[in-house]
């Protein structure tokens, strides 16, 4: 597969999404990057503001999303426009990467664990780097399973932590090296 044929589809936001677009860009992939007006992002390529009709359309119960992660998400409209965000990228992908880190209840800590719980209800290949395990692993309908991810559909999107570690940074840019050789 061409890397110009493909299209990274993300936040832009400091950390991993900022790097999957760096990194993109490298590589010669078209970028999208969901914002929204007043949304603090790092990435000013391929930005596609989200209106307040699309928006809605990513809409998702603060209440259901609690009791899905395990955890209680704060009823803020900030963080209703991050996640509905969240929504676009993983809806226009064919396959997900994330680099963050996976809890005990096999959920992805933070905001991303929308992203990647979302993936998992779409039944689209989830690829998750630990940044506190040092490696990838694939959602296996039930499970995490640890193995080495490349990029093979044209519609991949890429998120993650804010808080990206060296090691996070490098598995980012060894998965372009291996996907696009």
């Amino acid at each position: 597969m061409k890397s110009s044929n493909c299209t990274l589809f993300s936040g832009g936001a400091k950390g991993a999404e900022e790097e999957f677009g760096i990194q993109a860009e490298k590589a010669g992939i078209e970028e999208v990057n969901f914002t929204f007006e007043e949304h603090g992002i790092k990435r000013k390529r391929g930005l596609h503001f989200l209106t307040h009709e699309e928006l809605k359309k990513g809409e998702v119960s603060l209440t259901y999303l609690s009791r899905m992660m395990n955890r209680s998400y704060a009823h803020g409209p900030k963080l209703k426009k991050v996640l509905q965000s969240i929504w676009h990228q993983i809806n226009n992908a064919e396959e997900v990467f994330i680099v963050g880190k996976i809890l005990d209840d096999g959920t992805v800590k933070g905001g991303t664990g929308w992203g990647a719980e979302f993936a998992k209800m779409c039944n689209k290949a989830l690829h998750v780097f630990d940044q506190d395990q040092k490696e990838w692993f694939k959602w296996n309908q039930d499970r995490w399973k640890q193995h080495t991810p490349k990029i093979r559909k044209k519609r991949f999107a890429g998120g993650g932590t804010r808080f990206l570690t060296a090691d996070g940074k490098k598995a980012i840019a060894d998965l372009y090296k291996t996907s696009f050789k």
